[in-house]
């Protein structure tokens, strides 16, 4: 391990696409007048708006916005966290989590109701279909989430708005109940069970939002409730577009600073880094060793998608509450999520034990990418037999001169 020779780092930039709504509150609320100019069907109605588990820009803002609204037009909003089986399948969970997104009802000025208690709506080719029961005892539930490419599998309906009604509001109930028929079915199933909520009645509206690659939004869609199925495809279509993604490939050490549940649902968005939990993406990207050094505080100890990491830190692996993430584990089938992974005692450890068995050749060949997380994708670091290759590239820029690994004395990267 002595004998293994660190790379230098080259600091660069990848370019995407920079487009985003300056003001995506405002957007909403726009859309919303422009949507419904008749607002007497929300007068004296008592309507949920859902929070999920996933960080989203701005997110405090929006559902302000969502509540004012409705409350300028004589409704009573209430906030419903509808995430699952996240925060560890317990309604205190839950509410620490949206809490630790700005959503209080101090900040949004509406109340919020959490319960993991649910109703059956509907039975969809055996699987039983659940809501929310404090949602579904409501006169009409806005149905925002944002629209992204899922962790698990490829379809016309990832996550979304769809997958907002079949298993956030679902809460651990129903979200164990879809997972039972697999990932593979997910893409037929989700519409259908939006649908079957849709055909209650009980959907007052969908708002959707996609993330550009700078994590800023940069496409919103409000829709009345027979527009949802089809406006959640249509956002999906752009956020494939949208997605951050190297400029490069072939890497033989991705050091990823922080991953957690506000960044993506396996902690690494898998459409980023190329691999996945279930093992089925492939020609994404080509990465040997994947080296994860810490969690998000807003991820609360959740350590869903080590299992798919190669090495870590015992530090990392201390901060993980285990009950919590099993829980989560558990309601998808796939206990893989739940693997603790190899660790080091610090990162110098990590990054010598990871070299020297993907690239024994030395320093001077060593593919070294460092990112602070699958968010984050547009200053990066890459080693300088990387940079070499993207001297000429159109969507990069070299942005700094070659320079030492730097360790604290701890044996941390600083």
């Amino acid at each position: 391990m002595d004998e293994i020779r660190l790379p230098q780092m080259v600091p660069i930039r990848q370019l995407y696409d920079r487009s985003y709504i300056q003001d995506p509150s405002g957007e909403i609320v726009r859309q919303m007048d422009q949507v419904f100019p008749e607002r007497s069907r929300f007068s004296g109605k008592r309507i949920a708006v859902t929070v999920g588990s996933r960080g989203i820009p701005g997110l405090a803002g929006m559902v302000k916005g969502i509540c004012s609204t409705l409350r300028a037009w004589g409704a009573e909003p209430f906030i419903v966290p509808a995430m699952g089986s996240h925060g560890g399948a317990r309604a205190e969970g839950q509410l620490e989590l949206i809490t630790g997104y700005g959503i209080t009802e101090e900040a949004i000025g509406a109340p919020i109701r959490t319960s993991m208690a649910v109703v059956q709506y509907g039975k969809l080719e055996g699987i039983p279909l659940y809501c929310d029961k404090l949602a579904f005892q409501s006169d009409g539930i806005v149905i925002f989430n944002k629209v992204k490419p899922h962790t698990d599998f490829r379809g016309t309906h990832e996550s979304g708005l769809s997958k907002m009604i079949a298993i956030g509001l679902g809460n651990h109930k129903g979200a164990s109940c879809f997972h039972n028929a697999g990932f593979q079915r997910f893409p037929e199933l989700l519409p259908k069970a939006a649908q079957t909520l849709v055909d209650t009645g009980k959907v007052a509206f969908g708002v959707g939002v996609v993330q550009n690659a700078y994590d800023r939004i940069s496409d919103i869609r409000v829709c009345p409730p027979e527009y949802l199925v089809p406006t959640d495809a249509e956002l999906l279509r752009i956020a494939k577009q949208k997605l951050p993604q190297f400029k490069f490939d072939n890497i033989n050490l991705l050091i990823v600073d922080e991953m957690g549940k506000n960044i993506s649902g396996t902690g690494i968005d898998p459409n980023v880094v190329g691999r996945n939990l279930s093992n089925t993406f492939h020609n994404t990207l080509k990465l040997d060793k994947l080296f994860v050094r810490r969690l998000t505080p807003e991820s609360h100890h959740s350590g869903v998608g080590l299992g798919m990491v190669d090495i870590t830190t015992r530090a990392c692996l201390n901060e993980v509450d285990w009950e919590t993430t099993w829980a989560n584990v558990m309601t998808t089938g796939s206990m893989a999520g739940g693997r603790i992974p190899m660790y080091a005692n610090t990162d110098e450890d990590a990054i010598r034990l990871c070299l020297r068995s993907s690239c024994p050749r030395g320093a001077e060949t060593a593919r070294v990418a460092r990112i602070r997380n699958t968010l984050c994708m547009e200053e990066i670091q890459v080693s300088t037999s990387i940079s070499r290759d993207l001297e000429n590239h159109p969507e990069v820029e070299i942005i700094g001169a070659p320079a030492p690994m730097e360790f604290g004395p701890n044996g941390d990267l600083v």
